[in-house]
C-alpha cells in the first residue's frame, strides 16, 4: 500500500492518541518489556513543538494507539537504477562480474533513461511505504548516461520534495579510466546538491588503487564533498584500498566523518584479530562503512565495527534491480536481518537494533531514558502498528503513516 498524495496535516497541529515508549520493565536486572503511554504531539514548522499528555477528547488528528518512532534512513540505495515498475526479471546467469555488468548496463541505460523518472519516483514510493523518508542515492556518471542519470533524478525528487530528502553521491559506475569518466566526474562535482564523489573497485576496474583515491581524494576537497567508495575487492587489494582510504583520510581532516566504504567485503573474509585492528584504524580515522548486510558465504562484523566506535550505515542498495534480486527497500527487514545474522533476540538487544534502519535514534537509551523525541526534534517520524521498538524489528510491523517535516501522510 502506498501512502496518501497529499498530506493528511501539515503546519501547525496536534496528534493524539500517539503511543511512545517511556522506559524499560525488569524482571530484577533483566529487561523483560517495554512501557509505553500515549500522548499529545504538537507539530509546528516542521518541528515537534510540544509532547503533552493524551487528551482523547481533544480536536487533533487521531494516531490510534499507533506506535511513533523516527523515521527511517536508507544510506546506501540506487534510485537512478531499477526494474521497479518493469515486469519482473531476474538476473542473468551470464553476467558474473562487475565487468559484465558495466557491459550489460552500455546496452540497456539509453533505453530505462527514458522512463527513468516514472520508475524513481515509484521506487520512493515503495520506500516510503516502509517508513524511509530520506536516502543516500547514487546515480550514474558514465558517458553512456552522461548527466542524464542525475537530472532525471532530480526530476524525481523534485516530485517528491514534500514528503522524501535525499543526498545525492556521484557515481562513476563504468570507472574512472576504463571508460572516460574523468571529464563528467569533475564537471558534476562542482554541482551544490551532490554531496559526495563516489567510486568503484579501483585495482579491478582501473588498474591502479593510488591513481583513482588520489583523484578521487582531490575531487572530494577541491569541491568540498564527502567519499563514498564502492568496494567489492576482497583480499590483499580490498585491504589496500581501505587502509589508502584511511591514511587519505588521516592526512586531510576534512574528509573524517564524510568518508566512506560502501561495502567493503573485504572486511568479512578478516580473523578476529584483523578486524579489530582495522576498525580501530576506521574509527581512528572517522572513516565510516556503509552496508546492505550481505550473508552469501560471509557475514560482515557489524558487531566488532561498532563495538570500537566505526560509523556505520545500512542501506537496502539495489531493490529489484538488475544487480540484485533480493532488494526489498524495507529498512525494518534490515533490522531484522541484523538481529537474527548476529543474534540479538532480546527485548533489549531488538530495541537496540532499531538504530540500523532509524541511523542511530533510539526512543529510548540505554538505561532505559527516553531521549526521543523532544521538544525542538525535526518532526520526521512514523506511526507502526506495534507495541515497542523490540515488537517493530521482530515482526517487522506494518508502517501506517510517515511524516516528513510536518508533513503526514497516511497510507491509503
Amino acid at each position: 500500500m502506498q501512502l496518501q498524495n497529499q498530506p493528511l496535516a501539515k503546519g501547525h497541529y496536534t496528534l493524539k492518541n500517539v503511543r511512545l515508549e517511556t522506559d524499560f520493565e525488569y524482571d530484577n536486572e533483566e529487561i523483560i518489556k517495554t512501557k509505553t503511554d500515549l500522548f499529545c504531539i504538537e507539530i509546528e514548522g516542521g518541528k515537534i513543538k510540544s509532547i503533552k499528555p493524551n487528551n482523547a477528547n481533544s480536536d487533533a488528528v487521531d494516531a490510534k494507539g499507533k506506535l511513533m518512532l523516527p523515521a527511517f534512513r536508507d544510506m546506501h540505495v540506487h534510485l537512478d537504477k531499477t526494474w521497479y515498475g518493469l515486469p519482473w526479471q531476474t538476473l542473468s546467469p551470464k553476467k558474473k562480474t562487475v565487468k559484465d555488468m558495466i557491459s550489460y548496463e552500455q546496452e540497456i541505460i539509453p533505453e530505462l533513461l527514458k522512463t527513468s523518472v516514472e520508475r524513481a519516483e515509484q521506487l520512493i514510493d515503495l520506500l516510503q511505504s516502509y517508513g524511509t523518508n530520506y536516502v543516500r542515492t547514487h546515480f550514474n556518471i558514465d558517458p553512456t548516461s552522461g548527466l542524464q542519470s542525475l537530472e532525471n533524478l532530480e526530476k524525481a525528487l523534485e516530485n517528491k520534495k514534500n514528503s522524501f530528502g535525499a543526498e545525492l553521491v556521484a557515481f562513476p559506475q563504468h570507472g574512472l579510466y576504463y571508460t572516460d569518466s574523468v571529464p563528467l566526474m569533475k564537471e558534476v562535482a562542482k554541482l551544490p546538491h551532490v554531496g559526495f564523489i563516489g567510486g568503484l573497485d579501483p585495482l579491478s576496474i582501473d588498474r591502479s588503487i593510488e591513481k583513482v583515491l588520489d583523484f578521487t581524494v582531490q575531487l572530494a576537497l577541491d569541491n568540498n564533498k564527502g567519499i563514498d567508495i564502492h568496494l567489492h575487492e576482497v583480499g590483499e587489494s580490498g585491504m589496500k584500498t581501505i587502509n589508502y582510504l584511511i591514511d587519505k583520510s588521516i592526512e586531510n581532516p576534512k574528509l573524517q566523518g564524510k568518508t566512506f566504504v560502501s561495502h567493503a567485503f573485504a572486511l568479512a573474509h578478516l580473523n578476529q584479530k584483523e578486524t579489530e585492528q582495522i576498525a580501530e584504524r576506521l574509527a581512528s580515522a572517522k572513516v565510516g562503512i556503509a552496508s546492505s548486510v550481505p550473508f552469501t558465504g560471509k557475514v560482515m562484523p557489524i558487531p566488532t565495527l561498532k563495538k570500537y566506535g566505526v560509523e556505520v550505515l545500512i542501506g537496502n542498495d539495489n531493490v529489484q534491480d538488475y544487480w540484485s534480486t533480493f532488494g526489498s527497500g524495507n529498512m525494518l527487514q534490515k533490522a531484522n536481518l541484523i538481529a537474527e545474522l548476529y543474534g540479538y533476540a532480546t527485548e533489549f538487544q531488538l530495541s537496540r537494533t532499531l538504530q540500523f534502519a532509524t541511523q542511530n535514534i533510539l526512543p529510548l537509551d540505554d538505561k532505559g531514558n527516553q531521549q526521543w523525541p523532544k521538544a525542538g526534534d525535526k518532526a520526521n517520524i512514523i506511526l507502526v502498528d506495534a507495541s515497542c521498538s523490540a515488537e517493530a524489528v521482530s515482526r517487522m510491523s506494518s508502517v501506517e503513516a510517515l511524516m516528513n517535516n510536518g508533513n503526514l501522510f497516511w497510507k491509503k
